[in-house]
């Protein structure tokens, strides 16, 4: 069982998380102002401790065995002012060429000396965000005349820093009336937007007056840790007993894992069998604005909060109701928000297990049976199995057992979804893949000493349970596990690859206990480091990593590939090959796919289900390409009622070509559940490729030896 709600900074979809808070701790939370003692922040003799074991980690057990020298110290110090200042909200200019000073002397101060260039950054950034939070409350004593047309750029990452604290209050003056409008348009009063407004920058600055010296020192050593890779990461002490208390299920929450962007606690990813899995309406992305307690408890606003305290609110009894009012990914500031209701619990391993449905597809006078194969994780019940259960939980069992229910309902094709899989037990990867290929390698493993090793499916029976047309479904967010097992497939051409560019997650983690490093540990603890070890290849030799699976037929989807994946983040470990290792390949699908392609390019022209799919995905496409707001109400008003009245058209326009009866109205259209057009998409592939086997177009599945 998993718990049921994860805290995380930096992560990747499903299991593979690595859980902290420090950067939330800098992440200003709000207050008043008024007679403010700042707690002296400076290192303690064993922050250099830590920072000279962490040193020799990354040296000897980090896949890149990377030097810490001049360039890395370099990069590490625009890592940390991007953990700071990533908007460059705050900081100024002389403040960023200030800290050229230190730009070559970190790696020297990790190793060996007193950490206080760390801290100094940190002081000059702690004051500037109390004189824009003073700034801030000032500009809440007068109502902003929102009638004047002018633009807010909401969106600074590529913009210069501002160069005096004139133009700070400038991009801060507009910041507060945005703010105030977002607000205005929720329909709350002057009055009532001066209250939120005021609690939530006295907040802010009130959670940068608490932050401790361990917070400050365990985000420089993550910006120092991120700048190897994205999965490598330092817990403080605090952490790290955080860390265990989560992972003792001992507590409620929604099942969804969390981080702070900007100031907005955003869904990272939603937990299989969690609250927020079985309902269904968060999403990934999405932006949480408040939460509330029970059905009619007060929304309290949770803009600025620390990490850490929001996920406190959202904790709960079991059973009891938390409410949380959400900004919906995609959308800009201030648009139409929604309010979820969810009952706390802990994640059931029941609601994370496979499931299975049948889709009809009409084709040529006939209805072809499409069995679909939802896997939201890989699991597997360690527990019961070292208890010595048979009947233990598993993946592998569990899907087995679905074929055979789907194939007595006399099935024409199968679809394995694995999207928004984030991965989970590599065991059940491989085995799950036995179910679909004769016996052989599944996966190789690279340590970072170099030396490789392979991984076979673990059935010794050399059979599968289901020889039919097979597809898998993929998305951006198929990570890890599910990367392994849809590379089987399309290496083994044992299936065709349907959806998006799968994350490209191919790295393996190690966690470090540093107390048991040292004989005579600090007695508030070292902390913990996770580090990356190991890379994971094909059959084929070529890496998941960076790159993922490529779909051999992609489908258009919301998810974002450039925002989303691997790829995107800039320390990421790189694509690369190894030699093939020897393995039984089914005869190539090139021209079948090539079939397929074809086929459903020219079904997908005249379908308005796949059309009504990219019209969405062109209009959020164009809301994501937007970096300024009109801090004009009225425009701001008709800018989202055209943009509700769009949806609308769009969803009556395909429901008139179906012969469905129209929507009434956009609260109607808010109600409705929408169709899954991808999976829709796939089962039409499917259908084709199961007709192509019927009329023997398709290669019989033979076997050859790959060098």
């Amino acid at each position: 069982m998993e718990r049921a709600l994860r805290v995380v900074r930096r992560s990747v979809p499903g299991r593979i998380l690595i859980i902290g808070m420090a950067l939330a701790a800098l992440v200003p939370g709000s207050l008043s102002l008024a007679d403010v003692a700042d707690e002296e922040l400076a290192p303690v003799p064993r922050h250099e401790k830590i920072g000279q074991l962490v040193t020799e980690f990354i040296q000897k057990s980090h896949y890149r065995h990377a030097a810490v020298d001049d360039d890395l110290s370099s990069r590490v110090l625009d890592r940390y002012l991007e953990s700071l200042d990533s908007n460059r909200m705050y900081l100024l200019r002389s403040d960023v060429a200030a800290f050229e000073r230190y730009r070559y002397l970190l790696d020297d101060m990790v190793r060996s000396e007193p950490m206080n260039p760390v801290f100094d950054m940190f002081e000059v950034y702690r004051t500037r965000v109390r004189e824009r939070l003073e700034f801030a409350l000032t500009q809440l004593e007068t109502e902003p005349d929102f009638t004047v047309d002018e633009e807010y750029a909401f969106d600074r990452e590529e913009l210069p820093w501002a160069e005096t604290p004139e133009e700070l209050d400038e991009i801060w003056r507009k910041r507060v009336k945005n703010d105030a409008l977002s607000l205005a348009l929720a329909d709350k009063n002057w009055e009532e937007i001066q209250d939120v407004l005021h609690k939530r920058y006295s907040r802010f600055a009130k959670r940068m007056d608490q932050i401790k010296n361990d917070d400050v020192f365990e985000t420089f050593m993550n910006a120092f840790a991120h700048t190897l890779d994205p999965h490598s990461s330092y817990l403080s002490p605090r952490n790290s007993e955080e860390y265990r208390i989560q992972m003792s299920l001992s507590y409620f929450g929604i099942g969804a894992s969390l981080q702070i962007e900007e100031d907005y606690v955003t869904v990272i990813n939603i937990i299989p069998g969690g609250p927020a899995a079985i309902d269904g309406v968060l999403q990934p992305k999405d932006k949480i604005v408040a939460v509330g307690q029970g059905a009619d408890g007060e929304l309290v606003d949770v803009v600025g909060w620390r990490l850490d305290d929001v996920v406190q609110l959202i904790r709960g009894p079991a059973d009891t109701v938390v409410r949380l009012q959400v900004m919906p990914a995609g959308s800009l500031p201030g648009a139409s928000e929604k309010i979820l209701s969810l009952t706390r619990n802990q994640v059931k391993l029941e609601e994370q297990a496979a499931k299975a449905e049948v889709i009809t597809v009409p084709r040529d006078g006939r209805d072809w049976s499409i069995g679909v194969i939802e896997v939201p994780s890989f699991y597997r019940d360690y527990r019961a199995l070292s208890n010595g259960d048979k009947d233990y939980t598993s993946t592998t069992k569990d899907v087995k057992r679905l074929i055979g229910e789907l194939e007595a309902q006399g099935i024409d094709g199968l679809i394995i979804d694995l999207r928004d899989n984030g991965g989970g037990h590599l065991t059940e990867a491989t085995a799950l893949s036995g179910l679909f290929i004769d016996n052989g390698p599944v996966v190789q493993l690279r340590n970072s000493n170099g030396r490789i090793s392979r991984l076979d499916d673990p059935d010794p029976v050399p059979r599968v349970a289901y020889t039919g047309p097979l597809a898998v479904l993929v998305n951006r967010y198929s990570a890890s596990a599910s990367e392994i097992f849809a590379a089987a497939i399309q290496d083994y051409a044992r299936g065709v690859i349907i959806g998006q560019q799968t994350f490209g997650k191919g790295t393996v983690q190690n966690l470090y206990s540093l107390d048991q490093y040292v004989r005579r540990p600090d007695d508030e603890g070292l902390g913990q480091l996770t580090l990356t070890i190991g890379k994971y290849y094909r059959v084929t030799g070529e890496s998941t990593q960076h790159r993922g699976v490529d779909p051999d037929i992609p489908l258009p989807s919301p998810i974002d590939a450039t925002q989303v994946g691997e790829s995107v983040r800039d320390s990421a470990l790189p694509w690369d090959t190894i030699r093939t290792t020897e393995f039984r390949r089914g005869e190539p699908l090139d021209q079948v796919i090539g079939t397929l392609t074809a086929s459903h390019i020219s079904r997908a022209k005249d379908d308005p289900d796949f059309q009504y799919l990219l019209e969405g995905i062109r209009d959020i496409e164009e809301a994501r390409a937007r970096k300024t707001l009109s801090l004009n109400i009225e425009a701001r008003r008709q800018e989202r009622e055209e943009n509700l009245n769009r949806r609308l058209e769009r969803e009556n326009a395909r429901r008139a070509a179906l012969g469905l009866t129209p929507v009434a109205n956009t609260e109607e259209l808010e109600a409705l559940e929408a169709p899954d057009i991808q999976l829709d998409q796939a089962a039409a592939i499917v259908t084709d490729l199961a007709m192509l086997r019927e009329v023997k177009a398709t290669p019989v599945h033979t076997a050859r030896i790959d060098p």
